[in-house]
């Protein structure tokens, strides 16, 4: 019974972080129209690769014991596969100055990736001081991908506006890590179930801000935070507002009428 209680909440866990994972699709179909990545981070992107490859080796037979954490391996799969996607996405249409950081992050992810699959194969020789090694690695990872989003809780706390802090991504957020961590206490697994301790009250904390905040409109656009970009777009408005007098029959012929009374008087 126990056994199968917990191949169902690890489906059920599987479930809800595709759901997660796959929650920025649509951040990134906007930037393939707009061939632009409109000026977001990538790092959320990358701590998820770390923690989805972690996990990955954690449950696969050479860290774990067999294939009793096969449900683990086959959800962080499909995540490593979809933050790869988002990672060469964001790297062909990100700036040239943010390219090069965020391809030195990159390779330094998996550059820890396969030093941390090569160290627990050939320094460690039994299952549990694999599982050790690779775990904390893994609970590391967890804590910096569940704790990424409290920039945007940041915000709202700030604008008073769920805006930029959306629903489904914190409900996803809430049930994975909740799924997740009831699947590592009924396994006895700390490794497992320890992140999951943090990211499940994280993301019940989402959904509260969300439910006080929901029906507020927005106090001040963030964009204007930035003082640099604030003056360029004040600058390009009134270049637009200028060209736009200049070609107006209307505002051309008042500037007739104007120079016939200066030549009158």
């Amino acid at each position: 019974m126990g056994d199968r209680l917990r191949l169902a909440i690890g489906i059920m866990g599987n479930a809800a972080a595709m759901l997660l994972y796959a929650a920025p699709i649509l951040t990134f179909a906007r930037v393939l129209r707009k061939k632009n990545t409109e000026g977001f981070s990538c790092v959320p992107y990358t701590v998820a690769l770390l923690n989805c490859f972690l996990y990955t080796w954690y449950g696969l037979p050479i860290v774990s014991c067999g294939f009793e954490n096969f449900t683990v391996v086959s959800i962080n799969i499909i995540g490593m596969l979809l933050e790869l996607s988002f990672i060469c996405i964001y790297l062909r249409f990100s700036p040239a100055n943010t390219k090069k950081k965020f391809a030195i992050l990159t390779a330094l992810v998996i550059l820890t990736c396969c030093a941390t699959a090569l160290i627990s194969a050939f320094v460690f020789h039994d299952h549990p001081h694999r599982k050790r090694f690779v775990g904390s690695m893994g609970v590391i990872s967890s804590v910096a991908m569940y704790t990424s989003p409290l920039v945007a809780v940041k915000q709202v706390i700030q604008t008073k506006s769920v805006e930029f802090m959306p629903f489904y991504l914190s409900l996803f957020s809430f049930l994975s890590s909740s799924l997740w961590m009831t699947y590592g206490l009924l396994s006895h697994d700390l490794f497992i179930a320890s992140p999951n301790l943090v990211g499940s009250p994280l993301g019940l904390f989402q959904l509260l801000l969300y439910i006080k905040y929901r029906n507020n409109v927005v106090m001040e656009d963030p964009s204007k935070w930035d003082v640099e970009k604030n003056g360029e777009n004040v600058k390009q408005e009134m270049e637009l507002d200028a060209q736009e007098k200049d070609d107006n029959p209307k505002h051309q012929l008042q500037l007739v009428l104007s120079e016939d009374k200066k030549e009158n008087i």
